[in-house]
């Protein structure tokens, strides 16, 4: 694959201008997503972005990279040109996710809100908390970012449950079931992790048969937000099957301003930062699979398959 010319555009598309400088063996363009035009991807063998922009077509296109860790937006509902590669960032988002997700989760154990609430009443309230070890975590999806979550959480002591398409052993988790398996698990579960991607097995993926198995456990998103109906899960909110919700990705984004989870006392809502790409970890995975391309290799390390949707 010959990779000559590469439009990029996104969010970071101006800090990224410093690619040209460090690849001089292609011409790139750097545009705002509004500047994009169709004849661009007539121009274009390669694009990198974080998704397609409305004026999107193969057109020549060979490559496509996804500068953040989801595709969803490139492949979801979309009929894909077999002959075009896609490639995504693959960095220290597992760690981040993690990191984010144990934010949460000791901020419950040590009663942060409540304890914040009796200072305001200026009121001592003493009590006993609750410890890591003593936590069971379902983590759903125990891919490369599920995976990671599950390590940094297991080092604590936490009692680690994976649920996967195949259930197969993952040495950090206690055990893995396959998705069909999940209602043995979730009744125990103190809090419950989704780290999926969306894919059409995956979409609304969380109703209300789901929650219903949980016995107020605490649910934390940073999968996909498409794979949450979220009129079951404020349903499930008033059912106390769930405790808490802790909400990073949503299906609409940004999340509308009249949507009842804004305002919910029992939901935490972050604007999709639990695992930012970084420029530095943008360019770093961009350059690496192009020097992957460049040698030829036949499986680009950091490829998808569009088939999986992962």
């Amino acid at each position: 694959m010959d990779i000559k010319r590469i439009l990029v555009t996104g969010r970071m598309y101006k800090e990224l201008e410093k690619l040209a400088s460090m690849d001089t063996k292609r011409e790139y363009l750097f545009l705002s997503e509004t500047e994009v035009c169709p004849n661009h991807f007539d121009w274009a063998d390669g694009y990198v972005a974080f998704k397609p922009t409305e004026s999107f077509h193969f057109g020549k296109l060979l490559w496509i990279h996804a500068l953040g860790a989801g595709v969803d937006a490139f492949i979801f509902d979309r009929e894909w040109k077999k002959d075009v590669m896609l490639t995504r960032t693959v960095g220290n988002f597992g760690r981040k996710i993690g990191e984010y997700c144990l934010s949460y989760l000791l901020a419950d154990l040590q009663r942060h809100d409540i304890f914040q609430h009796a200072q305001s009443q200026r009121q001592w309230l003493p009590s006993q908390q609750k410890l890591l070890h003593e936590l069971n975590i379902v983590i759903i999806g125990t891919g490369t970012i599920g995976e990671e979550v599950g390590r940094m959480l297991s080092n604590f002591g936490v009692n680690i449950y994976g649920i996967s398409r195949s259930g197969a052993a993952n040495r950090h988790f206690n055990k893995v079931l396959p998705i069909t398996e999940v209602h043995q698990v979730l009744p125990q579960a103190d809090w419950v992790v989704n780290t999926l991607p969306l894919t059409p097995s995956t979409e609304r993926l969380f109703e209300r048969r789901l929650f219903s198995y949980m016995q107020g456990a605490g649910f934390i998103n940073v999968g996909r937000g498409a794979s949450v109906d979220e009129n079951a899960l404020l349903e499930a909110i008033e059912l106390g099957q769930v405790r808490r919700a802790v909400l990073d990705v949503f299906r609409e984004e940004p999340l509308p301003v009249l949507s009842p989870l804004w305002a919910h006392p029992n939901v935490v809502i972050t604007p999709h930062i639990s695992a930012v790409t970084g420029v530095d970890e943008a360019i770093e995975g961009l350059l690496a699979v192009l020097g992957e391309i460049d040698n030829g290799q036949e499986r680009v390390s950091q490829s998808v398959d569009v088939q999986r949707g992962y």
